[in-house]
């Protein structure tokens, strides 16, 4: 990757962490809201790679908190192993079954509306 393009990216991922660890205890958002609250509504996969890469950053990130637009863990096997990612989200109340957050619906966090300047 070139240089500025490296500095987008960083930048873009930092930007996705500083959301991400707003996300509230016991509540789940997508990749695609993480997008649009940034302003790239079409790079929910940018927000994918930033949740993989938070996996190796220092600080800590909540990336279990993030699923598909679906409630879906479709993050589930950057976590170590398939399990760990349901785990964490059951250990906050979330209940997940095949791979999908139950009550998505009534958990999901949007940002755009709960994040306050």
């Amino acid at each position: 990757m070139a240089g500025s393009e490296r500095q987008i990216s960083d930048s873009f991922f930092e930007n996705v962490f500083a959301v991400v660890r707003l996300i509230p205890y016991g509540r789940v958002t997508s990749y695609g809201a993480i997008a649009g609250y940034l302003g790239s509504r079409g790079s929910a996969r940018m927000v994918g790679w930033a949740m993989n890469a938070a996996h190796s950053a220092v600080n800590d990130i909540p990336a279990h908190r993030v699923v598909n637009r679906n409630g879906l863990l479709t993050g589930k096997n950057h976590f170590g192993s398939p399990l760990i990612m349901q785990q964490l989200l059951e250990s906050e109340g979330i209940e997940v079954a095949n791979d999908q957050v139950t009550r998505f619906e009534q958990l999901f966090w949007d940002p755009t509306m709960e994040i306050q300047f």
